[in-house]
């Protein structure tokens, strides 16, 4: 059995503002790490990097316009590989809910927790770039780690 990091938050802005960040190379960029390029179309690869700590590569498996988006990591020197990672959008009290899942963990260990409070700060990063046009992407003047 196999087990996600999970994370539901909500952010002011269109879906379709939220669905760019999550599809565009510029958006993704925006977010989580600067260093980001590849094709983010359905069947695309992703490669993203974090300056020596390198990053993973992700192919982009399932898009529906607007509502989400699934990748599967296909490199990565983090153990990573066959992960899957998914952002769900809907409509929420005027807001787009986004339910993120980063599954394929074997075990609650320390490197799960250390990747749950990451991917806590990156989903806030989100919700700056898609309300303010700021996010805190890796690699930004506006990143802390």
């Amino acid at each position: 059995m196999t087990h996600a990091i999970k994370q539901l938050f909500h952010i002011d802005a269109p879906q379709s503002v939220v669905f760019e960040a999550l599809t565009s190379i510029e958006g993704l960029a925006g977010w989580w790490t600067t260093d980001t390029t590849g094709k983010s179309e359905l069947d695309g690869v992703i490669s993203f990097r974090f300056g020596p700590h390198g990053g993973p590569d992700m192919k982009v498996i399932a898009m529906e316009p607007n509502k989400s988006v699934t990748w599967q990591c296909v490199a990565s020197n983090h153990g990573w590989e066959g992960h899957t990672f998914s952002f769900h959008l809907d409509q929420n009290e005027e807001k787009t809910r986004v339910r993120f899942a980063h599954s394929g963990w074997e075990a609650y260990d320390d490197f799960y927790a250390l990747c749950s409070f990451s991917w806590g700060q990156y989903m806030e990063s989100l919700r700056q770039l898609c309300q303010t046009g700021i996010g805190k992407a890796f690699g930004s003047e506006t990143f802390r780690g």
